[in-house]
């Protein structure tokens, strides 16, 4: 990162601020090289703003705080992509983005089937729900779905049958979906778990 071309840009260069879970942009900001070394060192975002002339971390006043994982240089060393992890929303307006955006994820039809399990879970459209006769059981019946579900998946594993495997996955992750709605998390939260364990 001291390739930075600071010079450029009359000492500043745009930061744009992505979430490390979703992909999504949250805003853009400017960085001198006090505000990335900065960044660098306390691993919160921090800017250089030039309405206040002087280094801003964001989130100093409001405490939503841009926690830093990973900072990527451009082609032409002149623009920062950073990912973090945001503490709240981002917008000083009270949005997840500076474009008035809600908060996203890069799971797609996983997120969708998220939404699916979870209104199933809260007894919502239960008429012949499987995930709602599967709540009815109990939190052991969805364990041990998942148990059966990672045993069959294994066995597939070391056969010959790819669409057998691929269907094996498909139900072992279905019913995860629903261990984890059960326990009263998501996706976001195992991920939350393996950026921690980054190192």
């Amino acid at each position: 990162m001291e390739k930075i071309d600071f010079a450029k840009g009359d000492g500043l260069v745009p930061a744009i601020i992505q979430d490390a879970n979703t992909l999504q942009v949250l805003m853009l900001g400017y960085m001198n090289h006090e505000a990335y070394e900065k960044t660098c060192k306390e691993k919160k975002v921090t800017f250089y703003s030039r309405t206040k002339n002087r280094l801003w971390t964001k989130g100093e006043e409001s405490g939503n705080f841009l926690y830093l994982i990973s900072m990527r240089l451009d082609c032409d060393r002149d623009t920062l992509l950073i990912q973090a992890i945001p503490q709240g929303p981002t917008c000083h307006l009270g949005s997840q983005t500076c474009w008035a955006g809600e908060k996203e994820t890069r799971f797609g039809a996983l997120a969708e089937l998220e939404n699916t399990i979870a209104n199933r879970l809260s007894g919502e459209n239960t008429e012949g729900s499987y995930v709602a006769s599967l709540k009815e059981k109990g939190i052991e019946k969805i364990a041990q779905k998942v148990g059966e579900e990672a045993i069959e998946t294994v066995i597939e594993a070391l056969r010959s049958n790819d669409a057998l495997f691929l269907n094996e996955s498909a139900d072992l992750l279905f019913h995860y979906l629903i261990l984890l709605q059960a326990k009263g998390f998501t996706l976001d939260d195992v991920l939350k778990v393996l950026h921690g364990r980054k190192k």
